[in-house]
């Protein structure tokens, strides 16, 4: 299977800079998946999951706030305003992670009416990795 290389950058640095089999984005209109040699397009992210298939199958998931996102048919370059990966090598720094999405959450919760939604999609990145 082709692979797309993937950026996702923050004021704050480099959240995500690797390749992906897939990447699925929330976009304005609603999630939208991306896989190598995509259509070219430049859009808006609202607050949501990117849930990235990485070249071992593993899933890996970020939390955003929002953001604006390129395509191309070899890239994928994304930035946001603040993100959070749901990552880590052990129970304490997932644990962490889960801190800092929620708090990251409750910074955006009164903007946003799909809060629900993505409350629900890291819940479930979490139990991927515990």
């Amino acid at each position: 299977m082709d692979k797309l290389k993937l950026e996702i950058l923050t004021p704050n640095g480099v959240i995500y800079n690797g390749y992906a089999l897939s990447v699925v984005l929330p976009g304005e209109e609603g999630e939208f998946g991306v896989l190598a040699h995509h259509a070219s397009l430049t859009t808006l992210l609202e607050a949501g999951v990117i849930d990235i298939e990485k070249e071992d199958k593993s899933i890996e998931s970020i939390l955003i706030n929002w953001g604006v996102v390129q395509v191309d048919e070899e890239k994928v370059i994304v930035l946001v305003e603040g993100a959070v990966a749901i990552r880590g090598d052990n129970e304490g720094s997932i644990a962490l992670a889960l801190e800092d999405a929620k708090k990251l959450i409750s910074d955006i919760a009164d903007s946003n009416p799909a809060i629900a939604s993505v409350a629900a999609k890291l819940e479930s990145a979490a139990q991927r990795l515990l």
